[in-house]
């Protein structure tokens, strides 16, 4: 530990890599109520949330094909009937195309439009190991980098430093660590829950995000100016619980009820899984900034 003498008192400066902030919730918690998978039965699914019209491609519960009426002269002719038997496997297909068919409406446009393709099928196929993207790393260090607003989190770290930085010993001192951790709380955490995440694919492959963690990775003060390396790292979970599908936004849309029949009807059982992201910025400041 270094420090530095100030009169007859003795500073010690903050080391790097230094964690700032941290949320209660827990990186890696797979005890979280949306990473519950294959819990609930057909008759719990049906009789407490209601799932019965699940599909328009395929019966979950009776193994079956749904198909259309394809007779123009059959008094059912445009309504769907079942067909023939499938396997499990074969369902399960089957659903996971429609989960995917229907993403579609959530992710219009942009660079993140496919992600959610790809994280529902690494649901279908990567048994619940965590997921990671180079697209979801952009899309997070765009989101900070570009925040404009006054709850900027970088930006009140931006302001903590300047303000606090030892100018003459050229440190941070270590006892003003809970400034830059205050700062943060009085700011709001990246999110993607702004307009243009309902139709990027961002707002259905994370919007919440679950856990946080603000890391300086290291800190350079030189003359009346510093430049600092800023680590974010956030994980979501991509997973539905029991709040998700009661809410009526949620159950009124089909690609949720696939979503949460796929995860929790003990016949399929296929794994919700954790999303990490990760972004690294580089800020700079001044010592009179704080005062203009």
């Amino acid at each position: 530990m270094d420090h530095y003498a100030q009169g007859s008192d003795t500073v010690s400066a903050l080391q790097f890599p230094c964690t700032i902030f941290a949320t209660q919730k827990r990186m890696d918690d797979y005890s979280a109520s949306d990473m519950l998978c294959g819990d609930l039965s057909e008759s719990q699914l049906k009789t407490q949330f209601h799932l019965v019209d699940v599909s328009t491609r395929a019966n979950p519960y009776s193994l079956t094909k749904i198909t259309p009426f394809s007779q123009p002269q059959s008094m059912f002719y445009g309504s769907r009937g079942e067909g023939e038997k499938i396997s499990r496997q074969q369902c399960a297909e089957i659903l996971f195309d429609e989960f995917r068919h229907l993403s579609q409406s959530f992710s219009l446009y942009g660079p993140y439009k496919s992600l959610i393709k790809k994280m529902i099928t690494h649901m279908q196929n990567g048994e619940g190991a965590p997921f990671s993207s180079m697209y979801l790393d952009s899309a997070l260090k765009e989101h900070i980098v570009n925040d404009r607003t006054e709850n900027n989190t970088l930006a009140k770290i931006q302001r903590a430093l300047t303000e606090k930085i030892d100018w003459a010993a050229h440190i941070y001192p270590e006892d003003e660590k809970d400034v830059l951790r205050n700062a943060i709380l009085d700011g709001k955490l990246p999110k993607f829950d702004r307009y243009q995440d309902t139709i990027n694919g961002m707002g259905i492959t994370v919007h919440d995000t679950w856990a946080t963690q603000i890391i300086v990775k290291s800190l350079n003060v030189s003359n009346d100016s510093y430049r600092a390396v800023i680590q974010y790292k956030i994980q979501d979970h991509f997973g539905l619980d029991v709040d998700d599908i009661t809410k009526a936004k949620f159950s009124i849309f089909r690609f949720f009820r696939i979503w949460f029949l796929l995860q929790r009807y003990d016949l399929f059982s296929f794994k919700p899984f954790i999303t990490n992201m990760e972004a690294t910025i580089q800020i700079s400041g001044e010592r009179n900034e704080s005062k203009k």
